[in-house]
C-alpha cells in the first residue's frame, strides 16, 4: 500500500516533507505516532526535537514555526496544532481526514497489508510431535502459534513453507512398536513404552490387519504412518494444513546425514576423536564440543537434526523458523553454532521456545502425558470447546509464558469470553449491513461532508492500525499481538454502535459515511481473525 492509498503513511509523508523542507532537506525521519488520550490530539510528532541539531535551536522554538508549516501543508484537514512537552506537536485531525481516510480504507482494501521491503523464503518447522500417539493440547498450542506465525509472515510478502517433522526413527519408535506387539499378545508395554487406550485400538488394527508381532520393524513403520494419517487429520481439523511432512528415515535413506557432515567438515569444523564424529561448536559460543556420530557408528539426535536443517537451507530457504518446546533451551546455541559453521549458502536459523499449557476446569490442572495414557487429545480438546475458541485460548499470550486455559470460560458464550466477544462484534456488523441492504439505505448526500462522531474516531483510528499490527506482529514473532489487536478493535465497534446510530442515522451524508465504516471494520475484523485461524460468523 503506498502512502496515497494509506491515510497515516500520507499523514506521516506530509509531516516529514514539512519538516526536511524547513531544515533544508535535512535527511530526517519523524515518527508519527497515536496520541493517548483525545485531548492531547489525535497524532503527535517528534519532528521538531530531531530538527533541533541540525538548526541548532531549542526544539519548542522549532515546533512552533513548524506547526505553522504543518498546518498550511495539510490545510483543513487538520484543524490545529499544539505544542507540547519539550517539543512534540499534537494534531487535531478534522472530520473530514477521518471520512476520507474511511473512504480510503473501502476503496483499497481496508485490510490490507504492504509487503517487507525484503522478503525472505522462509520454512516453519512447529509441532514435529513423536508419532507415538495422539496430539495432545499441548502440541495444539505448538500448531496454533505455528501456524499463525506463518499466516502472519505470508501475509507481509514472505515465501512461507511449514513443515513437520517426523521422527520415525529412534529409541521412542523401537518403544512403541514394543508396546503394539505387548498389546497384540495380550501383555503389558514395557517399562519404557507407551500404555495409552490408542495402543490397544492400534494392537487391534494390526492383528485384524494379519500383522506379525514379531516383526518390530514392520510395526514400527505401520505404527508411526497410522499415528501421522491420525495427526494430519488432527491438525486439518484445526485448521492447519502442513506443506510437507518429512521423515527421519529419509536422513538416511537419502544419505543426508553423511552430506551434511561432510559440507560442515569441509568447512574445518568437523573432527574424529576416540572412533566419533564430533562438531566444534565451541568455535561458536557453545559450552562443549557435540558428537554427531558416536563411536559405535551411530548418529546421534544432534547429528540427524543438524542433517535435517542443512536439507532445509539446501532447499533454497533464507531463514529456517523452529518451534520448539519449553524443554529444548539448551539445543537452541548447539544447533545455531551448527547453522554458523556452514560455509556458503547459509541461512539465519531461530528457535522460539513455547512454553507449557494447563487445562483448568473446577480450578483443577489436568495433567497430560502420552507414556501414562492420560492424555486430553487436540481432537478432545476442540470437541470440548470448539476449533474457533481451541485457537484463540491458545494464542491469547505469548508463546514466552505459560498459558491457563479457563475451560469453562472458553465454553461460555457471553462477552467475558474475548473470541465470542470478537465474533460478536463481526456477526453484529453483518446484521447492520443486512439491514441498510434490505431498507435501500444510503441517507443521501455527500458521506465526505458528514460531521464525525468521537466514538467513530475511536474506531477509524484503530482500524488503520491494522497493517502496522500485522507487521509489527510478524517481525515479533507474536501472534497474540492480533488477539490483543482484534479484542480492542471489536471494543471499538460496540463503543461506536453504542452510541451512534447507523441505519436511519440524521444528517447529511451521515448514515452512508458509517455504513461504509461498519464494511471497514467487517473486513478487518475478519482478517484478523484470519491470521488467526479463527472463523468470522455472519450470524450468531
Amino acid at each position: 500500500m503506498n502512502s496515497s492509498a494509506d491515510p497515516t503513511a500520507a499523514l506521516l509523508e506530509a509531516v516529514t516533507v514539512t519538516a526536511r523542507r524547513l531544515a533544508g532537506n535535512e535527511e530526517i525521519s519523524p515518527a508519527l505516532d497515536p496520541s493517548p488520550r483525545p485531548e492531547m490530539g489525535d497524532y503527535s510528532t517528534n519532528a521538531a526535537m530531531m530538527l533541533a541539531k541540525p538548526l541548532g535551536r531549542p526544539p519548542r522554538e522549532i515546533a512552533a514555526e513548524l506547526a505553522a508549516a504543518i498546518e498550511a501543508e495539510l490545510g483543513p484537514t487538520l484543524e490545529k496544532t499544539e505544542i507540547a512537552g519539550p517539543g512534540f506537536i499534537n494534531l487535531f485531525l478534522g472530520d473530514a481526514w477521518y471520512r476520507e481516510a474511511t473512504a480510503a480504507m473501502a476503496s483499497t482494501g481496508a485490510a490490507e497489508v504492504p509487503p517487507v521491503e525484503t522478503p525472505e523464503r522462509i520454512i516453519v518447522e512447529f509441532v514435529s510431535a513423536n508419532p507415538t500417539g495422539p496430539l495432545t493440547a499441548a502440541s495444539g498450542r505448538h500448531a496454533a502459534y505455528g501456524d499463525s506465525l506463518s499466516r502472519l509472515l505470508r501475509a507481509t510478502g514472505n515465501g512461507i513453507t511449514t513443515e513437520y517433522y517426523v521422527n520415525d526413527g529412534g529409541t521412542q519408535v523401537q518403544n512403541f512398536a514394543a508396546s503394539i506387539a505387548a498389546r497384540m499378545n495380550g501383555e503389558e508395554p514395557p517399562e519404557d513404552g507407551y500404555k495409552g487406550t490408542y495402543v490397544n485400538e492400534l494392537a487391534e488394527r494390526a492383528k485384524a490387519e494379519g500383522h506379525d508381532p514379531a516383526d518390530l520393524e514392520g510395526l514400527a513403520r505401520t505404527g508411526v504412518g497410522w499415528m501421522v494419517e491420525g495427526i494430519r487429520g488432527s491438525l486439518a481439523n484445526f485448521g492447519v494444513r502442513m506443506d510437507d511432512f518429512f521423515s527421519e528415515r529419509s536422513l538416511y535413506e537419502d544419505n543426508l546425514v553423511d552430506r551434511g557432515i561432510e559440507r560442515m567438515r569441509e568447512a574445518g569444523h568437523v573432527f574424529d576423536e576416540d572412533g566419533a564424529v564430533w562438531l566444534k561448536t565451541t568455535d561458536f559460543g557453545d559450552d562443549k564440543d557435540r558428537v554427531l556420530v558416536r563411536s559405535t557408528g551411530e548418529v546421534t539426535y544432534f547429528g540427524a537434526d543438524v542433517a535435517y536443517h542443512v536439507d532445509k537451507i539446501e532447499r533454497g530457504n533464507d531463514r529456517l523458523i523452529d518451534v520448539l518446546g519449553a524443554d529444548h533451551h539448551g539445543y537452541v546455541a548447539r544447533m545455531a553454532a551448527a547453522m554458523e559453521a556452514l560455509e556458503g549458502g547459509k541461512a539465519e536459523f531461530e528457535a522460539q521456545i513455547m512454553q507449557l499449557i494447563h487445562l483448568i476446569e473446577g480450578g483443577q490442572r489436568t495433567k497430560m502425558s502420552k507414556r501414562a495414557g492420560d492424555i486430553v487429545t487436540l481432537d478432545e480438546l476442540t470437541g470440548d470447546i470448539g476449533v474457533d475458541a481451541a485457537r484463540w485460548f491458545l494464542l491469547q499470550r505469548s508463546h514466552n509464558q505459560t498459558i491457563d486455559l479457563d475451560l469453562d470460560l472458553a465454553r461460555s458464550q457471553s462477552s467475558d469470553n474475548p473470541v465470542y466477544y470478537v465474533q460478536y462484534a463481526h456477526a453484529r456488523i453483518q446484521s447492520i449491513l443486512r439491514k441498510a441492504a434490505e431498507e435501500g439505505a444510503d441517507g443521501g448526500g455527500d458521506p465526505l461532508a458528514a460531521p464525525v462522531d468521537p466514538s467513530e474516531k475511536a474506531l477509524v483510528s484503530k482500524l488503520l492500525e491494522f497493517p502496522a499490527e500485522v507487521h509489527e506482529a510478524a517481525e515479533r514473532r507474536a501472534p497474540h499481538r492480533i488477539c490483543a489487536y482484534a479484542s480492542e478493535t471489536a471494543a471499538a465497534f460496540h463503543a461506536f454502535y453504542r452510541d451512534c446510530q447507523v441505519v436511519g442515522a440524521e444528517g447529511e451524508g451521515v448514515e452512508a459515511a458509517r455504513i461504509q465504516l461498519c464494511g471497514v471494520a467487517a473486513e478487518t475484523i475478519k482478517r484478523a481473525l484470519e491470521l488467526l485461524g479463527i472463523g468470522a460468523p455472519e450470524r450468531m
